[in-house]
């Protein structure tokens, strides 16, 4: 499950890059209407059950203003932010905020965990690290530092959602009101103004499928998992991207990038491997 969740996730990123990256639909507005498509889907799903959204309770309002945080911090950074240090920014905030999250809460992460997660991070910033010069308004580093912290706070949320898809819905709700406030402000009274159909159905498919139930199933798998591990494991979802990329993008593989692929899903291995305890013997 934990495995479906990290393809979903860079699915998002694949859809992002060819609705965005390909002049197919605003940033913001990419982002308003995976909001309102995750928002439809998961509410009907919860109509389904014939089931109630309270969406005034605190951890529910909570959530949503930290995957608003996420939403909104992600596009605007990349207004001015090349792909690939945003990627190692968001990804390296998240991995921190987890695991701050972990040792508030009691859990004590082994060295295994900590070194893998460093081999791991090593291997992202190898991936993505741009050729050339490296500039960025200071505001889009800081709306993409955010991003990572709502991005990481929402995720320690879910450690506790006795009802993944309820928590989810409700979070994309609160997200749906404040993309389209962002968007409005943005646009001075008009919204998704630049949009093509191929980039309103990308966009849609992302809120839906990869964003809506994709989110609502982390929150199913995060309870069973701990704050570092969740942490360290989202250090795959660039990895996957770019194969993403290649596979459905035409992007071209390089030996720099299977490279970096290693040496990260290596750290992941290296940080999950149980550790043996003393006096066991192999099997």
């Amino acid at each position: 499950m934990t495995a479906l969740v990290m393809v979903a996730f860079a699915a998002n990123s694949v859809l992002n890059r060819a609705a965005v990256g390909g002049a197919q639909i605003g940033a913001l507005d990419f982002a308003l209407v995976r909001a309102v498509a995750g928002a439809a889907v998961l509410v009907l799903l919860i109509r389904l059950r014939h089931a109630r959204l309270p969406l005034m309770e605190p951890r529910r309002m909570l959530g949503g203003l930290m995957l608003t945080t996420y939403l909104i911090g992600f596009s605007v950074a990349y207004l001015a932010m090349d792909a690939g240090l945003g990627a190692l920014i968001l990804f390296g905030g998240v991995q921190v905020t987890m695991f701050a999250g972990a040792l508030v809460t009691g859990e004590r992460p082994p060295a295994r965990r900590w070194i893998g997660a460093g081999l791991a991070l090593s291997g992202l910033a190898w991936l993505v690290w741009p050729g050339g010069a490296v500039a960025a308004p200071l505001w889009s580093v800081a709306a993409m530092a955010l991003a990572a912290v709502g991005w990481g706070v929402y995720s320690l949320i879910g450690r506790g959602s006795a009802d993944p898809l309820g928590d989810t819905a409700a979070a994309f709700v609160w997200a749906t009101v404040a993309g389209f406030v962002a968007v409005v402000i943005q646009t001075g009274g008009s919204t998704v103004n630049t949009a093509s159909l191929p980039g309103l159905a990308l966009a849609v498919t992302s809120g839906a499928v990869t964003s809506g139930l994709g989110y609502a199933l982390w929150y199913g798998v995060l309870p069973r998992i701990g704050a570092s591990v969740a942490g360290l494991v989202q250090l795959s979802v660039p990895v996957i991207a770019a194969l993403g990329g290649v596979v459905f993008l035409a992007e071209a593989p390089s030996l720099r990038m299977l490279g970096a692929a290693a040496l990260v899903l290596g750290g992941i291995a290296w940080g999950l491997w149980p550790q043996r305890t003393r006096g066991s013997s192999a099997s």
